[in-house]
């Protein structure tokens, strides 16, 4: 068996889709969804369609650019899809998409495990900065 050079390797980990690998489009993928905003924004829409100013209100802290941004991103990805409806105001709605409400059940149950679980690390937090 012939031995492979460093970018040998990683061109096959690549094509085989190693997320461990900085190059491989999983691996940005991984970036993407693990981002504050994406878990947010997701989350927000797991219920049902919402227009940008119902998201912005639900999602505290978010900017209207990064809320912009955010939601930009995951369109691209066909994580969700926006409506426009003519109207006046014209209308703007988010929903999920069928691969988007597959991605919000992991992003929900990791959602609930914070809030479930906050206590817990908070009191981890403050055992280490008493005793470091």
């Amino acid at each position: 068996m012939p031995t492979m050079t460093a970018a040998q390797r990683r061109e096959k980990a690549r094509a085989e889709y190693d997320a461990f690998i900085k190059a491989c489009p999983t691996n940005q993928l991984l970036d993407r969804i693990s981002d504050k905003w994406v878990s947010l924004v997701v989350s927000a829409l797991a219920p049902g369609p919402k227009r940008y100013s119902d998201l912005a209100r639900k999602i505290a802290g978010v900017s209207p650019k990064m809320l912009t941004q955010t939601l930009r991103a995951l369109e691209r990805d066909g994580i969700l899809t926006r409506t426009v409806t003519p109207s006046v105001p014209v209308r703007v709605d988010y929903a999920l998409t069928p691969l988007g409400s597959n991605l919000a059940l992991l992003l929900l149950a990791v959602k609930d495990w914070a809030e479930t679980h906050f206590d817990e690390v908070h009191a981890a937090r403050e055992r280490y900065d008493t005793e470091g």
